[in-house]
């Protein structure tokens, strides 16, 4: 694996998310392989091809009407013309408010994420994306497993 590789898959790593950040469904669209696409967000069903998952995309920038994504745990390995980034997604967002002008609660949320890229005569394309949820442990739960 290449330096130069691996920092040009992070870049288009970086890209995917801040596109997503900006609400830029253009830029996004850009950054997908043109065919043989996959993606998993959390909770949902697998979504196969173009027209599925950059619908997905369009719908969830549609209701979300502020978010932010700070990555973690970020590794990159690249092996010939496909790369693998896993990493932690530390998101913030936010939905429509109930009155106008006004940004609905904020709420936080822990996904694991692993992007499939492949390398492309223009750059390297998402091939795959897959999210899941991290569940973390609830005051209640804690309170069960504490001794009185």
């Amino acid at each position: 694996m290449s330096a130069a590789d691996a920092e040009e898959v992070e870049k288009a790593n970086t890209a995917f998310y801040e596109a997503m950040e900006e609400g830029d469904f253009e830029g996004l669209s850009g950054l997908w392989l043109d065919e043989d696409i996959s993606c998993v967000h959390p909770g949902w069903p697998v979504l196969t091809g173009r027209g599925e998952v950059l619908r997905s995309y369009a719908l969830i920038m549609a209701n979300t009407e502020y978010i932010q994504f700070f990555l973690t745990d970020v590794k990159t390995v690249v092996a010939g013309d496909t790369a693998l980034v896993t990493c932690t997604e530390n998101i913030l967002s936010g939905g429509p408010a109930e009155q106008a002008g006004e940004l609905g609660p904020l709420v936080g949320q822990l996904v694991v994420a692993t992007n499939v890229f492949r390398r492309t005569p223009d750059g390297w394309k998402i091939w795959s994306h897959h999210g899941s949820p991290v569940l973390t442990e609830t005051d209640d739960e804690d309170d069960e497993e504490s001794p009185s």
